[in-house]
């Protein structure tokens, strides 16, 4: 059985071996001005995300001036502009939670009629 159980684990390591890519990262250099253009065409995007009327209006809403918003982003980091406008790429539009009830839902259908 100690047999059986170390071959069967040699060939899993064999076959997971060939399954892994090879070339995970390339580093490479770039200039200034690639990074400052990143940089800055991330905070063009949340600043333009800001500027929408939903979004003002609900900033409004909420007690917060634009031109404050605007100014805090732009003392932000380019660390913190591209983490902030990833998250804002991420959300989906219009998302109001009704995906995670149909999903809840079909789940309990299928629970239901499976050990009915």
């Amino acid at each position: 059985m100690n047999s059986v159980m170390k071959r069967a684990l040699c060939r899993l390591l064999i076959v997971l071996m060939a399954w892994t890519p090879f070339q995970l990262a390339n580093a490479g250099m770039i200039s200034t001005d690639q990074a400052a253009s990143s940089a800055q065409a991330d905070r063009t995007s949340v600043l333009n995300v800001l500027e929408r009327s939903e979004v003002a209006s609900q900033m409004q809403a909420l007690g917060v001036d634009l031109s404050t918003a605007k100014d805090r982003v732009t003392a932000m980091t380019d660390e913190e502009v591209r983490s902030l406008n990833d998250r804002l790429q991420a959300v989906p539009a219009g998302a109001d939670g009704a995906g995670w009830v149909v999903l809840i839902l079909v789940g309990v259908l299928i629970w239901y009629f499976f050990f009915r």
